[in-house]
């Protein structure tokens, strides 16, 4: 099973298209209505509109035989504990290795911003970006059929 944190994720219609591919369930987390394919794989599951919902939703929900796409590195963070596959939309994947330095620099980013600091948001996704997570979600749900 794939889940999506869907409110900012800019490769829902790649993601669609790979579960398509592996008949591999989609639940689509987002705090507000947003169109989903019509496709019996595919779920939409709305939550409240505070802040962490859709986090925390997935977070109760996901296990190690799942993956979640997110940019969020809190909520990576806590899919990474109990050993999920979580990737980027840029198709790089959160691991056990990598979250701690990834949660220490959006911290320090955040503290940052607070104190006046101007930074850059996230660049925009490139064709290349794309195809590597199309290739790294294909790679990860392939991984999930080895295992079970």
């Amino acid at each position: 099973m794939i889940y999506v944190d869907a409110d900012a994720c800019p490769v829902k219609r790649e993601i669609y298209r790979v579960a398509e591919r592996h008949s591999v369930p989609v639940v689509v987390v987002s705090n507000s209505f947003i169109a989903v394919p019509r496709d019996p794989r595919i779920r939409l599951v709305v939550v409240g509109a505070e802040s962490d919902a859709a986090d925390d939703w997935i977070a109760e929900h996901v296990d190690c035989r799942h993956i979640v796409v997110t940019t969020d590195i809190p909520l990576a963070a806590r899919c990474v504990k109990v050993g999920a596959i979580v990737l980027r939309p840029d198709g790089r994947l959160f691991t056990e290795d990598s979250i701690g330095l990834a949660l220490a620099t959006r911290n320090l980013m955040t503290d940052l911003r607070a104190a006046g600091t101007v930074t850059r948001g996230p660049k925009p996704l490139s064709t290349m970006d794309r195809s590597k997570f199309l290739s790294a979600l294909h790679e990860a749900i392939l991984r999930l059929q080895r295992m079970s």
